[in-house]
Order: structure tokens, then C-alpha cells, then sequence
């Protein structure tokens, strides 16, 4: 006999059932109506849609919602998203080939190999980011906030980095040859078989980083903070390393500035 003190023990999973079936039908249309009138363009915003291969070149989405919105494969060469928020939002595979995207929000987006040569994305917050295999050439990047994004095996040749906030990433096979990264804070980074060749490292902070086995080849390390990292088996022939902070750093195997092999 059922005790009229306690309820059904299959009552209250019923009703969040039944909730679920009255609701989700018109999620689903709320969601379809977003949809729709963002690709009519009478809306910016489209949070939690799904737009994937969606094509949305030179669209102006300044400012726009678009947090977790799907957006692999997308489109949108010369858009304007500056100030736009893509917070969680899936760019996977996206074209953001010369985006504008200064000062928009990115944290914990999903980038892997996007495209984002030329991209301007100027003190723009890509905290916790994944950018793994992303092509970014010549994107701009300075003031950008980067602290624990991954950014693994990338192509940022000639990137502009300066004052970035990369502490703590994951920068391990990126090509940066060339890059602009001056007073960059890379605390705690993780570089191990990066290229800097010939890149622009004035002022940057490097402590405790993880820098084996990186290309330093002509670096301009000149003032960098260096103390405790690991460069073990490093390149650092030619690099300029002028009032460097060395204390603490491990350079086994490393190549000298003057050639020679450390031991």
C-alpha cells in the first residue's frame, strides 16, 4: 500500500517528461525563427544557432550574439564582427580570412583550422581558445588576451602579438617565424618544436616557459625575461639576447647565440 506521506516515486520523472515534450517544439521554433531572421539579416543576433556552411562574407555582425553558435565552415571573409560575442561558439574549419574581430569575445571557442590570415582581432578575448592548426598569417592580434588557449602545430608567420597575454598556452609546433611579439607574456607557455626564427621577442616574458627544442634562430630576445625556462636543445644562433634575464634557465644541448653548443 502506497505511503500518502511520500509521492510516487515515478511522478516527479513523468512531469520533467512531460515538460520536456511540451517545450522542446517550441525551442525548436524560437530557434528556427532566429535563424531565419538572421539570415534575412532583419537580426545580428543568433545565439545557439546553428549555422554551419552558412555563407556570410562582408556581413556587418558588429556587436552581435552569437555565443555557442555553431559556425563550422562558415564563411565570413572581410565580415565585421568587432565587439561581437562568440563566446563557446564552434568556427571550426570557418573562412574569418581578413575579419574584423577587434575586441570581440572568444573565450573557450572552438577555431581549430580556421582561417584567419589577415584577421584583425586586436584586443580581442580568446581566453582558453582552441586554435590548433589554424592558419593565421599576418593576423593581428596585439593587446589579444590568449592565456590558456591551444594553439597547436598553427601557421602565425608574421603575426602581430605584441603585449598578447599568451601565458599558460599551448604553442607547441606553431610556426611564428617572423611574428611581432614584443613585451608578450608567454609565463608558463608550452613552445616545445615552435619557430620564432627571426621573430621580434623585445621585453616578452618568458619565465618558466617550456621552450625544447624551439627555433630562436635571429630572435630579438634583447630584455626578455628568460629566468627558469626550459630550453633545452634550442636554436638561439644569432638570436639577440641583450639584457636578457638568464637566471635559472636550462640550455643543454641548446645552440649559443655564438655557435657554440652548450653542455
Amino acid at each position: 500500500m502506497l505511503n500518502p506521506g511520500r509521492p510516487f516515486p515515478l511522478f516527479m520523472p513523468l512531469v520533467a517528461l512531460m515538460a520536456s515534450v511540451c517545450i522542446s517544439p517550441a525551442a525548436a521554433q524560437s530557434s528556427d525563427a532566429d535563424r531565419e531572421a538572421f539570415l534575412a539579416g532583419t537580426t545580428s543576433d543568433c545565439p545557439g544557432c546553428d549555422l554551419s556552411g552558412t555563407r556570410l562574407k562582408r556581413r556587418d555582425l558588429s556587436g552581435a550574439d552569437l555565443t555557442n553558435a555553431n559556425l563550422s565552415n562558415a564563411v565570413l571573409h572581410r565580415a565585421k564582427l568587432a565587439g561581437a560575442k562568440l563566446d563557446g561558439a564552434n568556427l571550426q574549419h570557418a573562412n574569418l580570412n581578413k575579419t574584423d574581430m577587434k575586441k570581440a569575445s572568444l573565450r573557450n571557442a572552438n577555431l581549430t583550422g580556421s582561417l584567419l590570415y589577415e584577421a584583425d582581432l586586436s584586443a580581442a578575448n580568446l581566453e582558453g581558445a582552441i586554435l590548433d592548426g589554424t592558419r593565421m598569417g599576418r593576423a593581428r592580434l596585439t593587446q589579444a588576451k590568449l592565456a590558456g588557449a591551444h594553439i597547436k602545430a598553427a601557421v602565425a608567420k608574421e603575426a602581430r602579438l605584441a603585449g598578447a597575454d599568451l601565458s599558460g598556452a599551448i604553442l607547441e609546433r606553431t610556426n611564428l617565424r617572423g611574428a611581432d611579439l614584443q613585451r608578450a607574456i608567454l609565463t608558463a607557455a608550452k613552445m616545445n618544436g615552435a619557430s620564432f626564427e627571426q621573430s621580434h621577442l623585445v621585453g616578452a616574458n618568458l619565465s618558466q616557459s617550456s621552450a625544447i627544442q624551439v627555433d630562436f634562430l635571429a630572435a630579438n630576445l634583447s630584455r626578455a625575461d628568460l629566468s627558469n625556462a626550459d630550453l633545452r636543445g634550442s636554436r638561439l644562433e644569432r638570436a639577440n639576447m641583450e639584457h636578457a634575464i638568464t637566471e635559472g634557465m636550462r640550455v643543454s644541448g641548446a645552440i649559443l647565440p655564438d655557435g657554440r653548443v652548450a653542455e
